[in-house]
């Protein structure tokens, strides 16, 4: 069954949906750009757009006709005759409501995020398959960027370093801001690159991800750069033990928040539970955070097609901190780790 039937099973047969948010706008039909819209319907399929996009649209979104949004939405619905619309409360903006409102009348209009949305929990196997290329560009920058030199350059010059080498070599785009914090400034678990200048004994924490063929990767590593203080190593080696730890219990049908606790668990028994803040993990997709996610108040348990990562860390102020993430497809029975750059400790 295509994407289309899916969502069209979770609808009343009074309801169309109406899809604002480009994630959505992509899955279901394909087409790149967020100046867009979708209406699915019983019997109709339609990407709303303007005359800049006509071409793009018939070559990207096939099975959807195209409407121009000059001649209105009150024209958009006019054959649409499903009684109540379907809206992503979290996508649209106020007055785009009130748009729709106005021109549409009578109608219902019914937030429905999560029914829209909530098909790309499981992913599909061709979806894993960019997924895991996502990642595969990701261990190539890494490993490109540890014959790079880090003592006596700025946080910034690594950032650029990997970036650079992502999109030449087929990312589209980042998946995110690329963190890169040493020293102190490891402590800071979205440190984004900064221009301080990487000194001998830090640890550097590195986390990058770029978009390949629509879908992210996302992946941290913490290096060392020279001798580093035995308060640091001990500090590394709780993270991986306890990322391990995680990655061992990560299997299908574990609820969700035991899967953070097993990380949890290990960080508050080497005495650095309050330095573990943030959730154990997130799924990855067409977005860099999706649902569901590892953390102490998830509900649920982890399914096959799942894809998510699995993240400790601990961050010391004054000291420094550790993080490291791989991304997992959960299947039976073990998950398949997606991205495979080493672990232990590297010091450059």
């Amino acid at each position: 069954m295509d994407r289309i039937e899916k969502l069209r099973q979770r609808l009343h047969t009074d309801e169309a949906a109406y899809i604002t948010a480009y994630a959505d706008i992509f899955y279901y039909s394909g087409f790149t750009s967020g100046d867009a819209a979708l209406v699915i319907s019983n019997n109709d399929t339609v990407i709303v757009s303007d005359s800049r996009y006509t071409v793009q649209a018939a070559q990207q979104a096939k099975a959807f006709r195209f409407y121009d949004i000059k001649n209105g939405l009150k024209g958009l619905f006019e054959n649409i005759p499903e009684k109540s619309i379907c809206y992503q409360q979290e996508s649209i903006t106020a007055a785009g409501l009130d748009r729709l409102k106005e021109a549409l009348g009578e109608r219902n209009f019914i937030p429905a995020q999560e029914r829209i949305t909530d098909a790309r929990r499981i992913k599909e196997p061709e979806e894993i398959k960019k997924i895991k290329a996502a990642e595969e560009l990701g261990d190539a920058a890494f490993d490109y960027i540890l014959k790079n030199k880090f003592e006596g350059r700025t946080e910034r010059e690594i950032a650029f370093e990997l970036e650079f080498f992502m999109k030449k070599n087929g990312a589209s785009a980042l998946s995110f801001e690329t963190i890169v914090a040493s020293g102190i400034r490891s402590a800071m678990p979205h440190g984004t690159a900064s221009s301080k200048v990487i000194e001998k004994g830090e640890l550097v924490t590195m986390d990058f991800g770029c978009v390949l063929d629509g879908y992210c990767s996302d992946m941290t590593r913490t290096v060392g750069v020279g001798k580093l203080d035995r308060k640091l190593v001990e500090i590394y080696d709780t993270v991986l033990l306890a990322q391990k730890t995680a990655l061992e219990r990560a299997k299908v049908g574990t609820e969700l928040k035991m899967v953070d606790s097993a990380a949890r668990d290990i960080i508050a028994a080497a005495g650095y539970g309050e330095y573990f803040g943030h959730a154990l993990g997130h799924s990855v997709g067409i977005e860099i955070h999706e649902n569901p996610c590892f953390s102490p108040k998830s509900e649920g348990r982890l399914c096959a097609g799942n894809v998510i990562t699995v993240e400790p860390g601990i961050y010391v102020p004054g000291l420094g901190g550790v993080r490291i993430e791989d991304v997992i497809a959960a299947k039976e029975p073990q998950p398949e780790i997606l991205s495979h750059s080493p672990k232990e400790l590297i010091i450059v």
